[in-house]
């Protein structure tokens, strides 16, 4: 029993280690003041911001630290980094030291990487502690990364509102105290044979992850109303503890472990969880596909209603499939080395060969990462459209509908045996939002436009960036995902780089010089010009990324399908 609480206590230091350190999401926050101090262009600012997101390209480096380091000292390595990268800029913002652009980029770089490894050390923690929930314990923690601007947005209102720089401090010191923290229920984690891989401690744990995905949702709105707010400081020191204590709140749940026979002896015959349609969790979990793929493997060749080929004679997910009469303009995009089944391993050679993995790559860098550039831009945004006194209210906007995205991305598990629906279509779906939002933005330059727009662009993009550590396992293997995934995410700095670069262009082109206050003159740009066409492009390129989401959808429908029939199939003769 005590195992059990111990495992739960890592979830809860789990939440706290992504809630506060996502620190690259309040870059709009301080992005004017950093541009202003170092009296740079739209274009040099646009440089640092890629290099925030640069750090995912090192993201391997965490995988090869945990080979051969405690998990807990990877995690303070991760703090150091952001300690020393955001330290030393706040450091040259305050004046107190004098740095070249040049450091400043590196240091940058450093701080990118410093959220990477975070969010490695989270992703074993999981996998380690929850090997049958695993899904659920990932989408659940995954998600409060999205909450990190808006907690960081109520922690300096509640010291500082006027003091744009203090983020730089903030996101320097709050992961090490994290850490600190977080370090006890690490240390003490227990071991991993005593955790049962039953289906029904699955379903008994499903009821707990629904409790906690129920205060995860209050958590979104609580800081959805008050993240922004920019009373006195009083008033915002009480808006952020309500906060911590939120997050305090998930430390009841070693109570509810201890109290969970009772209930479940006391109100089992009358309530049976087990028929509940949102405990398919352990069904759904990686392990299963693993099972599948064995009993598939050893007969060799399946054959699916249609009477086709599943697997080649070398056992390759890939075959050659022949579509109907009515299919066959479409045959070369949607049948040709189309998948047939989920879950095999695929090494990194042969992903980058797969068409479904380009697709899947087009859909994620046209996607997800145009909504993190957008991100980046908030600041600049804002204050070109004469809303400055915003940024701290559109910051949070984007924050907790890209939580509400991130939780959103659970759904689907919760609601598969009323409503079953394959997990690339979901993203599809989920791409939606985006274009809308950027046809929105351009057609006004309203407050209620730019409100609506970011809330949108938040949501679709939490979705994506939640969503995407699943199927990257369901389409090229869980026991490859560290690497596959770390190949898909190269598209975040690419893209940081390119759509930065394109709204720096187009911003400084329309940028004229106002006296600066500390080196110089800045180049800052005023009105609807600034972005407009920034908002075009952005929006004609999400246009694509739904269409690549789509195709992705209709080459692995099938697979997803013939997934769904086992699972039920298996579930039908256990009971």
């Amino acid at each position: 029993m005590a195992g059990q609480s111990r495992k739960w206590m890592i979830l809860v230091a789990t939440i706290w280690i992504q809630a506060f350190t996502g620190s690259n999401f309040d870059f709009s926050e301080y992005s004017s003041s950093l541009k202003s101090a170092l009296n740079i262009s739209q274009v040099q600012l646009n440089y640092l911001a890629t290099a925030n997101d640069m750090g995912k390209v090192f993201g391997w480096s965490s995988g090869l630290a945990l080979m051969h380091l405690p998990l807990s000292l990877v995690m303070l390595i991760a703090a150091s980094f952001g300690l020393v990268g955001y330290g030393l800029q706040w450091l040259a913002i305050k004046t107190i030291i004098s740095l070249p652009y040049s450091l400043f980029f590196l240091l940058c770089l450093l701080s990118g990487c410093s959220i990477c490894w975070f969010n490695t050390v989270c992703f074993v923690l999981c996998i380690r502690n929850f090997p049958v929930n695993r899904p659920l314990a990932l989408s659940l923690t995954v998600s409060f990364n999205g909450v990190s601007a808006a907690l960081y947005t109520l922690a300096a209102n509640s010291i500082d509102p006027s003091s744009e720089e203090l983020y730089l401090l903030l996101n320097a010191l709050v992961p090490l105290l994290t850490s600190l923290v977080a370090l006890v229920p690490i240390l003490l984690q227990p071991p991993l044979d005593s955790f049962s891989r039953s289906p029904d401690a699955a379903r008994k744990n499903s009821v707990i992850f629904l409790v906690l995905n129920f205060l995860a949702i209050f958590t979104g709105l609580y800081l959805l109303l008050f993240g922004s707010s920019t009373s006195d400081k009083a008033t915002s020191r009480l808006y952020f503890g309500g906060a911590i204590l939120l997050l305090i709140s998930p430390l009841c749940i070693p109570g509810i472990i201890y109290a969970r026979d009772w209930v479940h002896h006391a109100i089992h015959s009358r309530f049976r969880v087990e028929g509940s349609g949102f405990l398919l969790v352990h069904v759904d979990d990686l392990e299963l596909h693993k099972d599948l793929l064995t009993r598939q493997t050893s007969a060799l060749t399946l054959s699916n209603e249609d009477g086709h080929s599943l697997l080649t004679e070398n056992g390759s997910a890939y075959g050659s499939q022949s579509s109907k009469s009515s299919d066959v303009c479409c045959d070369k995009i949607l049948g040709q080395d189309q998948l047939a089944m989920l879950g095999e391993e695929h090494s990194a050679a042969v992903v980058v060969q797969r068409m479904d993995f380009w697709l899947y790559y087009v859909a994620y860098f046209c996607g997800g990462t145009i909504g993190l550039v957008y991100s980046n831009n908030l600041g600049q945004i804002a204050q070109s459209l004469g809303l400055r006194s915003s940024i701290s209210t559109l910051v949070t906007l984007y924050s907790a509908f890209s939580f509400f995205g991130r939780l959103l991305s659970a759904v689907p598990d919760y609601i598969r045996n009323k409503f079953y629906f394959a997990r690339t279509g979901w993203l599809a779906i989920a791409l939606v939002p985006t274009p809308v939002a950027f046809i929105l933005l351009a057609s006004s330059d309203s407050a209620t436009a730019l409100n609506t727009g970011t809330a949108l662009i938040g949501l679709s993009s939490g979705f994506i960036f939640a969503a995407a550590v699943a199927i990257t396992s369901e389409l090229f293997g869980p026991n490859s995902v560290s690497v596959n995934h770390n190949i898909l995410i190269t598209n975040i700095p690419i893209g940081s780089l390119l759509y930065g670069f394109l709204a720096a262009l187009i911003y400084d082109e329309n940028a004229y010089s106002i006296p600066g206050d500390l080196m110089g003159d800045t180049l800052v740009c005023m009105g609807r010009k600034c972005y407009f066409w920034t908002f075009v492009w952005w929006g004609g390129v999400s246009v694509i990324g739904l269409a690549s989401s789509v195709l992705l959808f209709l080459r692995t429908k099938r697979a997803y399908d013939r997934f769904e029939r086992h699972r039920i199939s298996a579930q039908s003769m256990v009971s």
